[in-house]
């Protein structure tokens, strides 16, 4: 089934005129390292996008300064680090005593693979009872042991590109591609989650609570112009700020992949494919936004 128009417009959280902040969800994003600290922006931003009330992010404490300077209305939580300034094993007390009571977490964007931040990750997906969206390198620290999103306590959402799903698998990307629908398909079905395999007409594959697979369903929105670094942290970014609005993971995969193909085709007619970049796409969601909102046919 393809994910159209009308489906995004049918998924539109509703604003009610007399919310408040807390409406609207609390997202704690869990990313960055040292060299890695845009992702973090990238994220946050793109939550902050996704019309969520409030996010945090949960960041390795030496890049403190560094973050926080770059944006404006996300809020911060230093945690802490190792010697490589990643997040460290005992960077997990504070962060599930934060997560407690969060309405979604988003974790992996810049992380990186170093080994006490792999420990980190693995137990914080076991523990944390919030719908957790993981992509990036806390994909990669759960291709290590796949068995963790079994044991997880609350709902999962993964989002690999196809060289983070053979990781999953143990293919290569190629093979991946090639037979992308039954990849993703058995392993949402395997281990109870809801899968967005992102690339070119990206997938978005969910199950229900008794292990039936839902889809797959096929994205219509998006350009090579996405093919880009850090477009992946800005889905990432805006499908956690829909799950904490209230929205079921896979309604809020399917409406996040579609709003952040179409912010990307707005920022392609505005820049060119060659031209943009990720923080085109999160300046063009307010644009796609008012798209859905008003009833105006996809460019």
């Amino acid at each position: 089934m393809e994910i159209t128009l009308g489906i995004a417009q049918k998924l539109l959280p509703q604003r009610p005129p007399d919310a408040h902040k807390g409406t609207f969800g609390h997202v704690f994003v869990v990313a960055g390292s040292r060299g890695f600290t845009g992702a973090v922006k990238l994220c946050c931003d793109a939550a902050m996008r996704s019309g969520a009330g409030l996010v945090t992010a949960g960041i390795p404490a030496p890049l403190g300064d560094a973050i926080c300077a770059t944006f404006y209305e996300p809020m911060s939580l230093l945690l802490p680090a190792t010697e490589e300034e990643t997040l460290s094993r005992d960077a997990l007390g504070p962060a599930l005593e934060f997560a407690e009571g969060k309405d979604a977490v988003v974790l992996g964007p810049g992380l990186s693979r170093n080994a006490q931040t792999q420990e980190f990750v693995l137990e914080f997906v076991r523990l944390v009872r919030a719908p957790m969206l993981i992509d990036a390198d806390g994909l990669n620290a759960v291709a290590v042991r796949p068995e963790v999103l079994l044991e997880s306590a609350g709902p999962r959402v993964l989002t690999p590109h196809p060289g983070e799903m053979g990781r999953l698998v143990g293919m290569n990307a190629s093979e991946v591609v090639a037979d992308r629908e039954s990849v993703a398909s058995a392993f949402a079905g395997r281990y109870s989650c809801t899968l967005v395999l992102k690339g070119r007409n990206t997938l978005v594959v969910g199950t229900e609570p008794g292990g039936t697979v839902r889809g797959p369903f096929i994205n219509t929105t998006g350009n090579s112009g996405l093919a880009s670094g850090g477009t992946g942290d800005v889905l990432s970014g805006l499908i956690g700020g829909l799950i904490a609005q209230g929205m079921d993971p896979l309604d809020a995969a399917l409406l996040g992949v579609y709003v952040h193909g179409l912010a990307g085709d707005l920022a392609a007619a505005a820049k060119t494919q060659r031209g943009m970049m990720a923080s085109d796409v999160i300046n063009a969601l307010p644009d796609a936004w008012r798209l859905l909102e008003q009833d105006t046919p996809p460019l």
